[in-house]
């Protein structure tokens, strides 16, 4: 059992490293070989970018092979009796996100930066935002900051909590000095949250990342939409 424990912690913190390494570090490569990343175009940048995450997925699937050869089995039984369940719990979690959101439109607030910057870019580089938002990111998040905290913390309420804050923070990147920090936090640690306690209840990854599919497919079609008919 302390062998085990002790492998899916180094399994939990391997893939939390590999995401900031990868994350921090990846314009790297080109670096090394001379390139400008900034000076190669843009569809040659999308191409990069995307690569590197298909990458990342790969190395995180050979990490669990077994845990999603296990839910994949799992989700195929049980599917609807999971969506069932836990819709409900996604929507409270909407419910809070909008109600941080609404909050902060109300007290003068703006829009955070990683929200602009998606905005920005899904208007430059539509496809390549939804496929990255809609596909990559469920897969890439879910697996660093559900099943990879997962492995480090057995205890559910510790899990839940440090999950949906680190993953909620990491959007607010140069905002924790406003003085609304607190309600950015939680629209952005709402649906973390949510994702945890699913992770927590089913020990099932593929329902809380068929949740955040959903959630990422809903959000990027109404941005679609809002730029067709502009």
């Amino acid at each position: 059992m302390q062998k085990e424990t002790i492998t899916n912690i180094i399994k939990g913190c391997s893939v939390i490293l590999i995401y900031f390494i990868f994350s921090l570090f990846n314009t790297l490569p080109l670096a090394l070989l001379n390139i400008d990343f900034n000076s190669l175009p843009i569809i040659v940048r999308e191409i990069y970018n995307i690569s590197l995450e298909v990458i990342m997925i790969v190395i995180f699937i050979i990490i669990f092979k077994d845990t999603f050869k296990k839910a994949f089995q799992d989700i195929k039984k049980n599917h609807f009796t999971y969506f069932k369940k836990y819709l409900k719990f996604y929507l409270f979690g909407l419910v809070i996100m909008m109600l941080c959101n609404s909050l902060i439109m109300i007290l003068g607030g703006s829009t955070s930066d990683n929200e602009t910057a998606v905005r920005s870019q899904f208007e430059m580089y539509p496809i390549y935002i939804f496929i990255c938002s809609v596909i990559l990111a469920p897969i890439i998040e879910e697996t660093t900051f559900r099943l990879g905290f997962r492995k480090i913390f057995k205890n559910n309420y510790l899990f839940i909590i440090i999950s949906g804050l680190v993953f909620g923070s990491l959007h607010l990147t140069g905002m924790f000095n406003d003085p609304l920090i607190l309600l950015y936090l939680g629209a952005y640690s709402a649906l973390g949250f949510v994702f945890a306690y699913m992770l927590a209840k089913t020990d099932n990854i593929f329902v809380s990342m068929g949740f955040h599919f959903m959630h990422n497919g809903i959000l990027m079609s109404i941005q679609f939409l809002t730029l067709l008919l502009a």
